[in-house]
């Protein structure tokens, strides 16, 4: 911002303070000035009259600009006042109705402008001649004075066309600043809605991080127990799993509480200061250890991949991870003792496909309660990309998770998401792959 830029808007922020220290400086030069002419003899009256006069049509300059309408009516009466009682006909100080009438037409209202120009008017060509013919005594000399009172109606109508040249710049100036403004509100919301997505994503990304490992945790515990007096050498590998999935669910939650944060000092959030895992996100690579984990859980899982793999997006990648994640810890809290669980991946050329199938009583539990917030994630993870998620009962017993996503550069698939779910001619509804 320039000097100039920054005194403009240091006037225009103390509009009432510029103004009345104007104000004072043209008095002095008012009082002088009608001083000056007194002596002269125009004038009749004292030389107090001239001067009480010119300083009354002064004193409502210092609010032309905070308070116009009323500062011009106040100018525009001891204008007026002055000329009705013949004392004097015309003074140095008549010129402030000018500056009234440019103040209120660029800071005043519409109605007051044109009320200001149209007494204006009717004061040079009827109040002025009547005032100035009543003063000399002369009644043939209003019909002399009205030449004169054009030449002032041509002056007003100059200032009131400058006037309104100002006042559409200045309202030009507020529309663009009220635009601005609105425009940062709305960037500041779109800031709070996309925060407000964020968090969603990743309470969802918590919820599965959470549930899956707690789920590993209270099967391998569950199982430690019992083989914990008959086999040292197992309780102590089921302690370790539980250590391993403990020690990773943290570092996870502890990333995604990271983007949480809003201090920016480490030491005001000492349970989030602890140095952040640099690994990315799970991908479509680490299903199989996945896969592997949900095998050192106890579950008998069967993993197939048919097809080329082909490039994904990290977000892709992760959704295939995550609903598959899910679809494991559902298995466990709901499938039953010892279900037999099928993950299989399939590469087609416009889409890839994971599902995953299990024999347990899983679907008698989904049908019992409402949808949690674990398939509700998975649905919205799969319309984020364009692919479909279907879930429900197998015929024949079990439950089934089927996701389709669309490969980058390929059309969308349609359809949508749908709650229900039944078989898919690419992979077979029931496993009979071979179970580990």
């Amino acid at each position: 911002m320039t000097w100039y830029e920054r005194t403009g808007r240091w006037l225009e922020a103390h509009r009432f303070v510029v103004d009345l220290t104007t104000t004072v400086l043209l008095g002095a030069f008012l009082a002088t000035s009608a001083t000056d002419l007194y002596e002269t003899g125009a004038y009749g009256g004292s030389r107090a009259d001239v001067i009480a006069w010119s300083l009354a049509t002064a004193a409502p300059l210092p609010w032309r600009r905070v308070r116009p309408v009323a500062s011009a009516v106040a100018i525009y009466a001891v204008a007026l006042g002055h000329m009705v009682v013949g004392f004097p006909m015309v003074m140095p100080s008549d010129l402030l109705v000018l500056v009234a009438l440019f103040s209120v037409t660029v800071y005043g209202p519409t109605w007051a402008h044109v009320t200001a120009i149209s007494s204006a008017a009717t004061g040079c060509l009827v109040a002025f001649p009547i005032a100035a013919g009543l003063a000399v005594g002369d009644t043939a000399s209003i019909v002399h004075m009205v030449p004169v009172g054009l030449f002032c109606l041509v002056t007003a109508l100059a200032v009131w066309a400058f006037a309104l040249t100002r006042r559409s710049r200045r309202v030009t100036l507020e529309v663009l600043r009220d635009r601005a403004h609105r425009l940062e509100i709305e960037r500041d919301q779109q800031a709070q809605i996309a925060a407000s997505a964020e968090r969603a994503r990743i309470a969802r990304e918590m919820h599965d991080i959470v549930a899956h490992s707690l789920s590993i945790v209270v099967a391998q515990a569950d199982g430690g127990r019992y083989v914990a007096a008959s086999d040292p050498a197992a309780a102590a590998r089921v302690l370790g799993t539980i250590s391993e999935t403990g020690r990773t669910a943290l570092t996870e939650m502890r990333r995604l509480l990271g983007v949480l944060r809003e201090d920016d000092d480490p030491a005001a959030r000492p349970e989030l200061s602890a140095p952040r895992s640099p690994a990315p996100q799970p991908g479509v690579e680490e299903l199989d250890d996945l896969v592997d984990q949900a095998r050192g859980a106890g579950l008998r899982v069967a993993y197939t991949r048919l097809g080329e793999p082909r490039p994904l997006t990290a977000g892709m990648g992760l959704t295939l991870y995550r609903v598959c994640q899910e679809s494991l810890s559902n298995v466990r809290k709901h499938a039953g003792p010892d279900p037999a669980v099928t993950v299989a991946l399939h590469w087609t050329p416009d889409e890839v496909e994971l599902e995953v199938l299990d024999d347990g009583r899983g679907a008698a539990a989904a049908e019992e309660s409402e949808p949690g917030f674990g398939l509700r994630g998975m649905h919205e993870r799969a319309s984020l990309y364009g692919g479909t998620l279907t879930s429900g009962p197998r015929s024949g017993g079990g439950y089934r998770v089927h996701l389709a996503l669309p490969l980058p550069g390929s059309a969308p698939v349609p359809g949508g998401h749908d709650a229900g779910g039944t078989g898919s001619p690419d992979i077979p509804d029931s496993p009979d792959l071979e179970t580990a």
